[in-house]
């Protein structure tokens, strides 16, 4: 596989680790081969009527929306070519059957997902969205995860653990368009100013294999990316080190402010937490240091 080639969903989404926050390692990735997980781990859930009675009367069936990038933990395709997978597919499928509803899954951008679910063109949207307090002014969110923001570059490259975003001053930051991880650099371009040095410039990409791609032509310094992405890519490509997290988020569904669905929602990601089905889709991506003790709505931004 060619360098190009290493394409995440993930890169797309916002936010968390696994394995050892500020090394190198990549144990806690689910495959060391080029092979999508096809493990089962859905099938087995069952509905649970108490969380079932939380959903708004007469709800049968919604749809959500998901962004397709390319490889594991993020959505992707089976060999089939046709067939989503992913954790947040896991996820999404495991919450309908503990609620007893259809599933419609559709696919769009990522950036075009929390803008269209005020319209109700969405029920939810699944993409590992991270929950920020900007986000929460419009959105609202039921927490499945935790993920983050970290950082990785090429092997050759001196940049070490990135702790201040003055670190990146004069450099090319590669990015994924309408992420946290271009709001975080375009809100922190100020520290180089201040700092009395020259600005990094924030590339963003709307395809996960340019953001690779113009690290490996040199045309970027660095990549910002969610953590569980960043440490898949270092462990299935030569030549890329993963430097550290940044900065942890929690994760969840999303959904349109006001929604009446995040009761249910929450009933049923705790009650995977509690039949052992959580446990068994975190394995199966290898993330468990992703995991979350209980689910929440739309809680505060976590703060380093």
């Amino acid at each position: 596989m060619s360098f190009v080639a290493i394409t995440s969903a993930a890169l797309l989404l916002t936010a968390c680790g696994s394995g050892d926050p500020d090394g190198t390692d990549a144990s806690g990735v689910a495959a060391k081969s080029d092979e999508v997980p096809t493990t089962d781990v859905v099938s087995a859930v069952r509905k649970d009527d108490a969380a079932a009675k939380l959903l708004p009367a007469g709800t049968t069936g919604l749809t959500v929306a998901v962004s397709v990038g390319g490889t594991p933990p993020g959505t992707t395709y089976l060999a089939d070519g046709t067939t989503l997978t992913g954790q947040d597919v896991d996820f999404t499928k495991a919450v309908a059957r503990v609620l007893g509803i259809r599933l419609k899954i559709e696919q769009a951008s990522f950036e075009a997902i929390l803008p269209a679910l005020d319209s109700g063109k969405y029920d939810f949207g699944a993409s590992n969205f991270g929950v920020t307090d900007e986000r929460r002014k419009t959105i609202d969110f039921v927490t499945y995860v935790n993920d983050g923001q970290g950082f990785a570059t090429r092997k050759d490259s001196k940049l070490a653990k990135i702790t201040d975003l003055k670190q990146l001053c004069g450099l090319n930051v590669a990015t994924g368009a309408g992420t946290t991880f271009e709001a975080t650099l375009e809100a922190g371009k100020h520290v180089c100013s201040d700092a009395g040095k020259k600005a990094y410039r924030v590339q963003t990409y709307a395809e996960p294999s340019a953001i690779w791609s113009s690290l490996q032509q040199g045309r970027s310094d660095i990549v910002m990316s969610t953590i569980n992405g960043l440490r898949y890519a270092v462990a299935h490509q030569q030549g890329l080190k993963f430097l550290n997290e940044y900065h942890r988020l929690d994760v969840g569904f999303a959904f349109k402010k006001g929604t009446k669905l995040a009761p249910a929602f929450q009933a049923a990601v705790n009650r995977l937490l509690s039949d052992g089905s959580y446990d068994r889709i975190l394995k199966k991506w290898g993330t468990t240091g992703s995991a979350i003790k209980e689910s929440r709505i739309s809680p505060p931004e976590l703060k380093d």
